[in-house]
């Protein structure tokens, strides 16, 4: 059915503008700084509001989709991001605009919580890992139109212009999500939702866990915990990897705008290379259904296999030194390797929702995303804590830490994420 693609492509848009809003923070922090006159101290904590009300609140619009539905909390989450966005640009003073970015963060968790279950609702399950990593994949396109556009745009136009010019594109997504989301009629439902289950005997029209019950259940400690270890790589890719790429640079005497045309020029490529790559690697688990291998077993198998990417990680202090290699093809070893890390990182990101959606009932996905997302947060938060003290004493050790992440992460997949259903105790009243 064609609303399927428009569904897909409407999120896809929507989750580039929602990496659009968050960096406009980023990239034009020079000029809020001298607008506002403040330093990097009251930055830090105009950033620690964003990412706190970001963490708070995933799991409680997890906790809206179940109830609302992905229709309504999505159509929210972009109004309201889009509003804060605008009151960034209109803010007067600091903590107006440290406000709006609160808002910000407590909204754009909804769409990651909402479209899990709008992909679940709409794609059978041979579908599902193909369409889910390609709305995802807007994350990583995000993350590399948003300093181009975001450049082009204040080239012309003040830093509060600028905000609310993305702001306005948000709402014009809002409207188009309004008109093109509607609930999947019964002949797709039963392809989607009310069929047997590949990997049991229940159907995911089972009753719901109630919330306390759903603590209770092996397979949520193991997506969580699948989160909270191996999210912290991709971390280190969006805020670290540009920093270590322009030291590189400094350490061969590049001057400061030669290391910032290098980032504009190959910074980018990683995520690029790896929002293909999580892409293809969807589509891979989806052929494995096709053939007739278990769901949640397919996306296992693909996602276990691509771990043998992780211990790249562990070369990059070598290459980054090597006496015998020019610069030129040390640069571009490394960024090699963080694309292939990069395939990995969101191949798993991607997976592990539709994970979620074949292990839980549907009435629970949402819920679930929202905690596991949450977690990852918090696993990003603390990496981040201790990666710039082992980055400045020990900076290999943080590489070989990263190689093994995913390793263990792949321990708690295997282990501990099964289908669930409730007992009759454990059902939601």
């Amino acid at each position: 059915m064609k609303r399927r693609i428009y569904i897909v492509a409407t999120i896809f848009i929507a989750i580039i503008c929602n990496y659009l809003d968050r960096q406009l923070l980023s990239i034009l922090k020079p000029e809020i700084l001298e607008h506002f006159r403040i330093g990097d101290v009251e930055y830090a904590w105009i950033v620690n509001i964003f990412l706190i009300c970001y963490a708070i609140m995933y799991p409680v619009s997890g906790i809206l989709v179940d109830k609302f539905g992905p229709k309504k909390v999505l159509l929210g989450g972009i109004v309201v991001w889009s509003l804060a966005c605008i009151g960034g640009g209109l803010s007067n003073t600091v903590w107006q605009f440290s406000i709006c970015r609160g808002l910000l963060g407590l909204a754009e968790p909804t769409i990651f919580a909402g479209q899990i279950v709008a992909v679940t609702l709409w794609f059978e399950r041979k579908k599902r890992a193909t369409a889910n990593s390609i709305c995802q994949a807007g994350g990583s396109i995000g993350t590399v139109v948003a300093p181009l556009l975001i450049a082009w745009l204040s080239r012309y136009l003040p830093w509060q212009d600028v905000f609310m010019v993305a702001g306005a594109i948000g709402l014009v997504i809002a409207v188009f999500w309004c008109f093109i989301y509607k609930n999947p009629p019964a002949e797709v439902l039963a392809l989607t939702v009310e069929t047997e289950s590949a990997d049991s005997d229940e159907k995911k029209s089972a009753p719901a866990f109630s919330w306390g019950a759903l603590w209770g259940t092996k397979s949520l400690w193991g997506c969580l915990l699948v989160r909270l270890i191996s999210d912290p790589v991709w971390y280190f890719c969006c805020f670290w990897l540009p920093g270590f790429l322009r030291d590189m640079g400094q350490a061969q005497g590049l001057s400061h705008q030669e290391t910032l045309d290098m980032i504009q020029y190959v910074g980018g490529i990683p995520f690029f290379i790896g929002a293909i790559g999580g892409v293809l690697a969807g589509f891979w688990s989806d052929s494995m259904v096709k053939r007739g291998m278990p769901s949640l077993k397919a996306r296992k198998v693909m996602m276990v296999s691509l771990v043998v990417f992780a211990p790249l990680c562990m070369l990059t202090p070598l290459v980054s030194n090597a006496a015998g290699l020019s610069f030129d093809v040390r640069l571009y070893l490394i960024i090699g390797i963080f694309s292939l890390t990069a395939v990995m990182c969101l191949s798993w990101l991607y997976t592990i929702m539709v994970v979620i959606a074949e292990s839980f009932p549907l009435k629970n996905v949402a819920s679930v995303s929202g905690i596991c997302c949450g977690a990852g947060a918090i696993g990003g938060t603390l990496f981040n804590l201790i990666v710039g003290y082992l980055m400045s004493t020990m900076g290999g050790m943080v590489f070989i830490i990263m190689g093994c992440l995913h390793i263990i992460a792949s321990v708690c997949l295997i282990k501990l994420v099964h289908p669930e259903t409730p007992k009759p105790s454990q059902i939601a009243k």
